[in-house]
């Protein structure tokens, strides 16, 4: 049997303008898919209305439109699939492998905030659910970048939310829906999500959906150490040369300015850098966004 073809995505969240480590892990995970000839979706994680700032889906697409970074296919909104999460979420209570949970954040937090069992005093009206995470449920999976990991979730972090007490859609079932149903094969991210992978991997087993295979970027972080903020908007971006900010971004993932040298027009800097891109080289270290602006 042949592997599926390389299916990745790039999935902000329209919270504020995307900054420089956002468009880091857009273009990186644009390169890991065509760099084998694969395909690159978008999709709008706006499954969160009151972290949505009006307007901001819209200044994303038309930013990653501007740098040529386009989907190979329709761009998939969350905000539009209520009743597909529900559909799963459905299967969940019906095998029980999930449950509505009444414990307020302060009745956990004698645990740390981890949920093993239910200490609430009350019941609530509009519960959360939970997925049921046993005992002994430890995950392990080999990052493309940072090689083998391990967690026990049950330990780290407990029976774990897919919708919350106020009716909003759990971000780690959301993605796991979607990746499923765009046909996701690789999802190349930002290290800040790497320790939501294993929960996302237990919940596709529960579910009976495929795991993609993950590679975890470095982040970018501001000058002063700290992770750059939605409100740090990448300022070589706003009104600049689309090919110069390629270019950064380019030499930020580790690879050879040398390799685009040549590119005259936007088009062929974009089809030089899926064919040179090399994963290997992509550093595993935070980087500072001061390197944006230094030589090679």
């Amino acid at each position: 049997m042949t592997s599926p073809i390389h299916c990745g995505r790039f999935a902000p969240s329209p919270t504020g303008p995307l900054h420089a480590g956002s468009l880091l892990a857009a273009f990186a995970s644009w390169l890991f898919a065509h760099h084998q000839g694969g395909r690159w979706l978008l999709r709008v994680e706006d499954v969160d209305p009151p972290r949505t700032v009006p307007g901001a889906a819209q200044s994303q697409l038309d930013l990653l439109h501007y740098l040529g970074l386009q989907p190979d296919g329709p761009v998939l909104w969350q905000s539009r699939r209520s009743d597909v999460y529900q559909h799963a979420l459905d299967a969940l209570l019906a095998s029980g492998r999930a449950f509505a949970c009444h414990c307020s954040r302060s009745e956990l937090a004698a645990s740390g905030g981890i949920h093993h069992q239910c200490v609430a005093r009350q019941a609530r009206p509009d519960p959360a659910i939970r997925l049921r995470v046993a005992p002994g449920s430890v995950v392990t999976f080999d990052d493309a970048l940072r090689g083998p990991q391990r967690q026990d979730v049950h330990a780290d972090v407990g029976d774990f939310v897919l919708r919350r007490a106020d009716g909003c859609w759990a971000y780690q079932l959301a993605v796991v829906v979607d990746d499923a149903a765009q046909g996701i094969t690789d999802v190349v991210r930002g290290a800040d999500l790497l320790d939501s992978t294993a929960r996302q991997i237990l919940l596709q087993r529960a579910l009976g959906l495929p795991t993609p295979r993950y590679a975890h970027l470095p982040l970018l972080l501001a000058g002063d150490g700290r992770k750059l903020s939605k409100s740090e908007a990448a300022p070589t971006v706003d009104g600049g040369d689309p090919m110069a900010v390629l270019r950064q971004l380019w030499r930020l993932l580790g690879q050879p300015a040398a390799a685009l040298a040549g590119a005259s027009t936007q088009a062929d800097l974009l089809q030089r850098a899926a064919a040179a891109f090399d994963r290997t080289r992509v550093p595993l270290h935070d980087i500072s966004s001061r390197q944006a602006h230094s030589g090679p």
